[in-house]
């Protein structure tokens, strides 16, 4: 297993014209994925892993939720993308699927091993750019804000009539950790 690099937190902030699957709309839910491995993390009980599959809550009734939820996974390969699944909630049948996007965080990552602790903040470090990796509906910016590499995004989901997420990442340093 690779070693712990840091933290990963993706704020999963709101939803924009998100798939009907119930007659009044649906009750959607986010799952954020990465890897898939599991992670004991060395600073809490060792009874605490880390599966890498995270949920916001559920939504009733909304196509436009919005969440402001956190989100955090351990980073132990910066080379897998972060995988966003979108469910509404049924009660008495299987959760039905409103669409998926992968987040390219290569950018990002490539980002945070810079050292950036004197420039300014609000500074723009690079752009991304929308591409077949990535589901970006738009350019999106990786800044440095308030001593942390912060990325807002906004994803278009796939395998889905319509629907966007709004997103923010933001890189949390282990102390201890290796790093980069």
């Amino acid at each position: 297993m690779d070693h712990l690099l840091g933290l990963l937190r993706v704020r999963v902030v709101r939803g924009v014209s998100l798939a009907f699957r119930d007659a009044t709309g649906s009750d959607p839910y986010v799952v954020v994925r990465m890897g898939g491995q599991v992670i004991p993390f060395p600073f809490l009980s060792p009874h605490v892993l880390s599966k890498q599959k995270l949920k916001t809550s559920v939504k009733k009734h909304n196509v436009n939720p919005v969440w402001n939820e956190d989100l955090t996974l351990t980073v132990s390969d910066p080379l897998l993308p972060v995988k966003i699944r979108v469910y509404d909630k049924d009660t008495f049948s299987r959760d039905d699927k409103m669409g998926d996007a992968e987040i390219d965080i290569v950018p990002f990552i490539e980002a945070v091993k810079m050292n950036l602790s004197d420039i300014p903040n609000g500074t723009i470090i690079r752009t991304t750019n929308p591409n077949r990796h990535n589901c970006l509906a738009e350019e999106s910016a990786i800044v440095w804000k308030d001593g942390k590499v912060v990325q807002d995004i906004i994803v278009r989901l796939r395998n889905v009539e319509s629907g966007e997420l709004e997103l923010q990442l933001l890189w949390v340093d282990i102390p201890g950790a290796p790093g980069f």
